[in-house]
């Protein structure tokens, strides 16, 4: 981990800066659960100027890419609800994409790409490898998810250049602390379901406060799942840069009750000319048998795995 140090490589420019957002609760009972789901599209729109304009110090803020991991797939589908019914806590992603080297303007038409792991540390297409740890088997988890697409999936900015995400908060997998998977693409087109072409413009992690995950990790279904969790000082891709390196701002509305769910929000400033491999400098990726990567093998059936998988 080298920290908030640019990829020459790819271009001086390349840049992601990131604003912690509100984040509201919602619940696991259906009631909860539509709350934690609430459409929130027009007003993070409304204010998507404003927030530019209000964080542009920050959405100038250069640094560099990190890894996409191990786990990467091909062929994510476009859609906002990614969780195919795994279970877990709710949690409402929005993300606004602002264009850093242009007064931080929106990216209409950005293709904003996550993926994570499932409740117990699963990744779709790599149902097999397991998170270390103690771990029930990812097939007893009783649900209906497709193993190759779910907690995957693509959203294209509006005019405001704002994608929301319905999730789930993700689990861990050792050695890594909790944590999303994110891809900005632009210059591409939705074709069959998925996005095509264009270009990777960033590719970044996403983090969770340690109390927050820990509380969470407390809860069904995630403390099935037993072991020795990764905090974020000791994480190999987490630099410490707080916002500006993916920590994302999150608040319950009731503290006392984390299965409520979250909301959260970042801006995501980005350099539209800059091009990324996923490689980046923020630690190593994937190459023969790294530390972090997946002790299974993708289903045959499954989406071919990127280069660096």
């Amino acid at each position: 981990m080298t920290g908030n140090h640019q990829n020459t490589s790819i271009t001086r420019r390349h840049a992601l800066a990131v604003s912690g957002g509100t984040v509201a609760a919602g619940g696991l009972a259906l009631t909860g659960y539509q709350s934690a789901f609430a459409d929130t599209t027009t007003q993070t729109a409304a204010s998507a100027s404003s927030t530019a304009t209000s964080t542009g110090a920050a959405c100038m803020q250069l640094m560099s890419s990190v890894t996409e991991g191990p786990y990467y797939l091909d062929g994510a589908l476009v859609r906002k609800d990614i969780t195919e019914g795994k279970s877990g806590v709710p949690l409402t992603l929005s993300l606004t994409v602002v264009d850093a080297t242009d007064g931080c303007t929106p990216v209409k038409g950005a293709a904003v790409e996550i993926w994570h792991c499932d409740a117990w540390g699963y990744y779709s297409g790599y149902t097999t490898a397991g998170p270390g740890g103690s771990v029930p088997a990812e097939s007893e988890e009783g649900d209906s998810a497709n193993d190759n697409t779910y907690l995957r999936g693509y959203q294209i900015a509006n005019a405001h250049g704002v994608v929301k995400f319905e999730t789930i908060f993700p689990g861990w997998y050792i050695p890594r602390t909790c944590h999303i998977h994110v891809k900005v693409h632009t210059g591409g087109q939705k074709e069959d379901g998925t996005y095509e072409g264009g270009k990777v413009n960033y590719t970044g992690q996403l983090f969770f406060d340690d109390n927050t995950a820990e509380a969470i990790f407390a809860l069904e279904p995630y403390a099935k799942h037993t072991g020795t969790y990764t905090k974020l000082a000791d994480d190999m891709v987490y630099d410490g840069g707080g916002a500006a390196s993916g920590l994302l701002t999150l608040k319950a509305v009731h503290k006392k009750d984390p299965s409520k769910g979250y909301k959260g929000s970042l801006t995501l400033g980005i350099d539209p000319d800059a091009e990324n491999t996923g490689a980046g400098s923020g630690g190593t990726p994937p190459s023969g048998a790294p530390s972090d990567a997946p002790t299974g093998t993708p289903p045959s059936d499954s989406a071919s795995p990127s280069a660096s998988s």
